[in-house]
């Protein structure tokens, strides 16, 4: 027999008429009328072929096909009704989940790190694995298996889903006896060495130097390029953790976003100086497949990352 020409509707009714054992109370008890429960026990004999009820001086009796049918049909019906229950609100208090979230450091030390701490108690047995961008490929992102990728992108699959968790705006870190200090023109900046950060999108990095072209070193160099100047570079690297070096070479200038230079507010050689032209402000994202769009956790990750990035200063 197959499947696909069964009405699965009927075992609803032999469910009913086997507990009520009367085809007018099933009928009622279905919102049905009489004579289409009668049709429906007529299908339900054809079907099994077997009368399934028989009229006694008791009423309807059950026979013993239909007898051995009960707890079949009865757990066919229980996980049926399972599988079509919406989906619970995901408890985040009790949940065992872990997610697996892609960032460059920048984000993991302004947003993930104190996300985390924050819900250390809250949700004690939630996990979290951060990847760093090198180790995430786009198959990863579009077979679900990476929960988010936050950061600023460049370009992203159109069927990806997205949403904005802040915009960032540069500043210079430096060394408090760093002659930029004190005069904060263009001249003094770009007569300065500099570390170069830039970390977007995931996947391998390509080699920069000196002489490739503004586009390829990222927004800073971008906006020089705009006034047709450009920085001498001594450092290129894709991690924003360099307060040590800073500390210790009074020479060097780091142009940062600003949550990451808050990050050393209290470092006493280091200081926050205005960049002395305009950067288009970086917007950092947070990205995932289509395939976990509709999951109650990660609907829940999503929201509460959001709700908590606007608890992040900028200032």
């Amino acid at each position: 027999m197959n499947i696909r020409n069964v009405d699965l509707n009927l075992l609803v009714y032999l469910n009913v008429l086997i507990e009520e054992k009367s085809v007018s109370k099933a009928a009622n008890k279905l919102a049905l009328t009489q004579p289409a429960m009668s049709n429906a026990l007529k299908r339900l004999r054809d079907l099994f072929n077997d009368p399934l009820l028989v009229r006694t001086g008791e009423g309807m009796t059950p026979t013993d096909k239909a007898n051995s049918l009960k707890a079949d049909i009865v757990s066919l019906l229980t996980m049926a009704e399972q599988i079509t229950q919406p989906d619970k609100d995901f408890a985040f208090e009790t949940s065992e989940a872990t997610f697996r979230i892609m960032a460059n450091d920048y984000i993991e030390a302004t947003l993930l790190i104190p996300f985390i701490q924050s819900m250390l108690s809250l949700a004690p047995n939630i996990n979290f694995d951060i990847l760093p961008p090198g180790d995430v490929k786009l198959q990863d992102m579009e077979k679900g298996s990476i929960d988010l990728a936050i950061n600023r992108f460049t370009s992203m699959p159109k069927s990806f889903h997205q949403s904005t968790l802040w915009r960032d705006n540069f500043c210079c870190l430096t060394h408090i006896e760093h002659p930029y200090v004190n005069q904060t023109d263009l001249e003094t900046y770009l007569d300065s060495e500099h570390i170069w950060i830039n970390r977007a999108g995931w996947g391998a990095e390509t080699a920069v130097s000196n002489k490739s072209g503004s586009h390829k070193l990222g927004w800073v160099d971008e906006a020089l390029w705009q006034l047709d100047q450009t920085r001498n570079i001594r450092l290129f690297t894709r991690h924003y953790m360099m307060s040590g070096l800073l500390q210790a070479q009074p020479q060097l200038i780091a142009t940062i976003p600003r949550r990451q230079a808050m990050l050393y507010k209290n470092e006493p050689k280091l200081t926050t100086v205005r960049v002395p032209f305009q950067i288009v402000p970086i917007e950092i994202k947070m990205i995932w497949s289509p395939l976990l769009h509709h999951s109650k956790a990660h609907q829940w990750l999503r929201r509460a990352l959001l709700d908590f990035s606007k608890t992040v200063a900028d200032r």
